[in-house]
Order: structure tokens, then C-alpha cells, then sequence
């Protein structure tokens, strides 16, 4: 049996071979789990935004409740003011 001898180039392509055969399994593993970790942050951002979402229609509806005729009605009789037509100027 005859013994195969291996030249500088084919040990360093071997190597290459070995390394690349090695590294590709780890590359994988490591894309998904940035991946994942990327997938946890959308959701949470998402999270916030919906809570944002419910405090913003929530004071939405409180402002129009204040800025409703009747409620500013209601304060003004409390500090004693009074709806005169009488006042009320119109120009044409």
C-alpha cells in the first residue's frame, strides 16, 4: 500500500475545508439567535406601542369630555358667569 503524500497547498486547503465545514453550523446558530433577540425586541417595542396607543385614546376622550359645552358651561356657572345673548355681537 502505497502512502499518499501531501503537499503545503493540499494540507492548507484541507484545513480551509475543515474550518468552513466547522464554522457554517456556528454561523447558523449565532444568525438565529440574533435573529430571535431581534424577533424579542420588535415585541416588546409592539407591546409599548399598543399601551401608548390605549393612553392616548384614553386622554383623547378626556379632553373632549372637558371641552364639551356642557362641562364648560357647568364651570362657568361655578365661578359665576353667566350666557347673556345679549352680548354677543355679530358683524357682517
Amino acid at each position: 500500500m502505497k502512502k499518499i503524500k501531501f503537499t503545503g497547498l493540499d494540507k492548507f486547503l484541507s484545513f480551509i475545508l475543515i474550518l468552513v465545514v466547522l464554522a457554517i453550523p456556528v454561523l447558523v446558530v449565532y444568525s438565529k439567535s440574533l435573529l430571535s433577540k431581534s424577533n424579542i425586541e420588535v415585541e416588546r417595542v409592539r407591546e409599548k406601542l399598543e399601551k401608548q396607543e390605549i393612553i392616548n385614546e384614553s386622554l383623547t376622550m378626556k379632553i373632549n369630555e372637558l371641552a364639551s359645552l356642557t362641562n364648560i358651561q357647568d364651570i362657568a356657572k361655578e365661578h359665576g358667569l353667566s350666557y347673556n345673548n345679549d352680548n354677543i355681537i355679530i358683524i357682517k
